[in-house]
């Protein structure tokens, strides 16, 4: 037992002598979690982009309770059931002869209401904006029972004459939070 316990001494003895002898660098302190993130982030390929909270023209419906918002062009047996009064008028839809989406119309030169008409799958429904036809050729924002639109030129007018289209988005606002985006064309005129 004596020759063991000398074995495993000598051993020892050797293993702490060949330790001593190595060349040790001292430890360095570790790195901060902040720094060791960055560092690994410049390898690391970047995140994607996260996707656009609010959909483009014909996208899903965003927020709310799960329903889709379902714009459809008001037909002329729409316009002519559902008067809207006013000396002039703007229109939201698609180029060419499209059918709007929606419709104001409002006087010129009055801080009154203009008035306007969007249907909400098979139903036509009234909207207003503050400040008659001045105010709508600028897009604004218009509000009706349970629902908020917002008309939001993008871009200039698209050709000549006196009324030229200009780009712009319509986006749909819901009570509930829900909301969709339309992209399209806002005309405004006689």
């Amino acid at each position: 037992m004596a020759a063991r316990h000398l074995a495993l001494s000598a051993a020892f003895a050797a293993l702490l002598g060949a330790a001593a002898c190595s060349e040790q660098k001292p430890a360095e302190p570790a790195a901060p979690a902040e720094t060791r993130a960055v560092a690994g982030a410049e390898a690391a390929a970047p995140p994607p982009e996260p996707a656009p909270a609010v959909p483009a023209s014909g996208g899903e419906t965003v927020g709310g309770d799960g329903s889709q918002i379902t714009l459809n062009t008001l037909s002329a047996a729409d316009v002519e059931a559902n008067p809207v009064q006013g000396e002039l008028g703007c229109s939201f839809g698609g180029a060419g002869a499209t059918p709007p989406l929606l419709l104001a119309k409002g006087d010129v030169g009055t801080k009154d209401a203009a008035f306007g008409l969007v249907k909400v799958g098979d139903y036509v429904e009234r909207i207003a904006q503050p400040g008659g036809f001045n105010a709508l050729t600028k897009g604004g924002t218009f509000s009706g029972q349970g629902k908020t639109i917002v008309i939001a030129l993008t871009g200039p007018a698209i050709g000549g004459g006196e009324s030229p289209p200009r780009p712009a988005t319509l986006t749909y606002q819901r009570a509930d939070g829900a909301s969709r985006v339309y992209t399209g064309l806002w005309t405004c005129g006689p």
